[in-house]
C-alpha cells in the first residue's frame, strides 16, 4: 500500500504541467482554437473498431469515408503506432489503432514545421514521462485529397478516440491540456475524460 501511495505521489502534476493547464484557456483563444468536438463512430458502427485485413475490411478505406479529418476512430491496422515524435507522416491506419488504446495525437500541418511553438511541443512530448501514449506528427497524405490534409487555416489538430480539436496555430498549453484529458494515464486516471475502449492496453 505504501508503494502505491509513493508511486502516485511521484507522478503528480509538476509545476510546469500545472502552469500549462492554467494558461490553456487564454492560449486557446490566442491560438484560434475551437472547442473539443465529439466525433460520431465510423459507419456502419460495426466497423468502428474493425481491423484492416479481416473479412469485414480487406483494405484501408479512403480517408474521406471517416467522419472527421483527421480520423478519430474507424477501421485500422492490427498493430498500433508507437508513441513518439514523427518527422514524416506515419502510417495512418496504425495511428488510428493507437487512439483505440487511449493515445492522443498532436497532428500538425507541414506548413507549421518551422514554427517555434511546434518545436516546444516536440521537445515537451519527447520527454520520458510526457511521451507515454502521445504521438506528434505531420498530417500529410496527399494521395487522399482534402481528407489527407488538415482543414483550411488549421495548423494543429488534437485527436483522441471520438474527439477532435482544431487550432489555427500550434500551442503547447492547449496540446497538453488536451493530452491531460484524453490520453489515459494510469497515474492520473481521474483526469481522463475520454472513451477509448482499450485504454489499459499499451501502444
Amino acid at each position: 500500500m505504501l508503494f502505491v501511495v509513493v508511486d502516485v505521489f511521484v507522478h503528480r502534476l509538476n509545476g510546469e504541467q500545472k502552469a500549462l493547464l492554467a494558461r490553456a484557456p487564454a492560449a486557446a483563444a490566442a491560438a484560434g482554437c475551437g472547442p473539443v468536438r465529439a466525433v460520431e463512430p465510423y459507419r456502419p458502427a460495426s466497423l468502428d473498431r474493425a481491423h484492416i485485413g479481416g473479412s469485414d475490411v480487406k483494405a484501408m478505406p479512403l480517408l474521406s469515408t471517416y467522419p472527421s479529418v483527421p480520423p478519430a476512430s474507424g477501421p485500422h491496422a492490427p498493430t498500433p503506432l508507437g508513441a513518439g515524435i514523427y518527422r514524416t507522416a506515419p502510417p495512418i491506419a496504425q495511428a488510428i489503432h493507437s487512439l483505440e488504446h487511449a493515445a492522443a495525437i498532436v497532428w500538425y500541418d507541414p506548413v507549421a514545421t518551422s514554427m517555434p511553438e511546434l518545436a516546444r511541443i516536440r521537445a515537451f512530448f519527447e520527454r520520458g514521462d510526457e511521451r507515454a501514449k502521445v504521438i506528434v506528427a505531420p498530417y500529410d497524405y496527399p494521395g487522399e485529397g482534402a481528407a489527407g490534409r488538415l482543414p483550411d487555416q488549421q495548423r494543429m489538430a488534437l485527436v483522441a478516440w471520438h474527439h477532435v480539436r482544431y487550432c489555427a496555430r500550434p500551442s503547447l498549453a492547449v496540446a497538453f491540456d488536451f493530452v491531460h484529458s484524453y490520453r489515459f494515464n494510469l497515474y492520473q486516471w481521474s483526469a481522463y475524460r475520454g472513451e477509448a475502449p482499450e485504454r489499459f492496453v499499451p501502444i
